[in-house]
């Protein structure tokens, strides 16, 4: 993959490691507050309800139909992910290579649904329930569930790449280094 002297059987870890940060990264999307906040501070709303600053003000936002699906697509899309990286682990213990292209298309598939889940909830968010005069600015946990899609667009094109580098995964081929004594 890369010929700087990286040693392949040490950095090939690297990959579940990111998966457990985009893990991490779609947690705190779900379960975060701060999807969606007005200007004024007023208003702010996360995937599961919209509150105001009164604190008995909540309602659900699992009364609409929209909400319901984008908070489908996500956790369908975690669980993905989840398996993914259990995957990952017997895929790069083994010396199996047709697993890792396994992983790199459920990862695929879990970026295309969270992708999916992350333009449906502004675009319906702003049409049904942005009723007032403030702006609405998407917040960071928004931002992490973005973050998580864009970690996991990353290792799906490298588990997918990964197997045109076997032996060097394997250790069968000696590493080479940029500088070479003459």
């Amino acid at each position: 993959m890369f010929k700087c002297g990286i040693a392949y059987p040490r950095c090939k870890w690297i990959l579940p490691l990111l998966l457990l940060c985009a893990i991490v990264f779609d947690i705190i999307a779900l379960s975060g507050s701060g999807w969606v906040e007005t200007e004024s501070g007023r208003e702010y709303a996360s995937l599961w309800r919209k509150c105001t600053t009164n604190p008995d003000s909540c309602e659900s936002l699992m009364g609409n139909a929209w909400a319901k699906a984008t908070a489908a697509l996500l956790i369908i899309g975690f669980i993905i992910l989840i398996i993914c990286f259990l995957l990952s682990f017997v895929a790069l213990c083994v010396p199996n290579m047709g697993l890792l292209r396994v992983v790199g298309g459920l990862l695929f598939l879990a970026v295309i649904l969270q992708i999916i889940s992350l333009i449906i909830y502004p675009v319906r968010y702003t049409e049904e329930l942005a009723l007032g005069a403030d702006r609405y600015m998407y917040s960071w946990t928004y931002g992490f569930g973005w973050a998580s899609t864009i970690v996991m667009f990353g290792c799906a094109i490298f588990f997918c790449c990964l197997p045109r580098y076997e032996d060097e995964l394997l250790g069968n081929v000696k590493t080479k280094y940029f500088y070479t004594s003459g």
